[in-house]
């Protein structure tokens, strides 16, 4: 790993511990509200590399449907997530 992405790995890591609870290596969960969302999406933004880096957003539509939201360019790699 380069410093560069070490450097953007502690940061994202950092932004997404304020807003959420850490549940395992990247994965995240909680409940926000809609401008606590926006607010999480603005401070990634600023971190994330669209060629480098994938962020996923699933929102919790109902009890059994989740919304998948790409906050960088989707990654052939998660089309098989359960």
């Amino acid at each position: 790993m380069h410093k560069e992405d070490a450097r953007v790995l502690r940061t994202v890591f950092k932004i997404c511990k304020r807003y959420l609870t850490h549940i395992q290596n990247s994965v995240f969960e909680g409940e926000l509200s809609e401008s606590q969302l926006m607010e999480l999406k603005l401070e990634l933004k600023k971190y994330l590399r669209c060629d480098r880096d994938s962020c996923i957003v699933f929102k919790g539509r109902n009890d059994v449907w989740m919304q998948k939201e790409f906050l960088t360019k989707e990654l052939n790699q998660t089309s098989q997530f359960l």
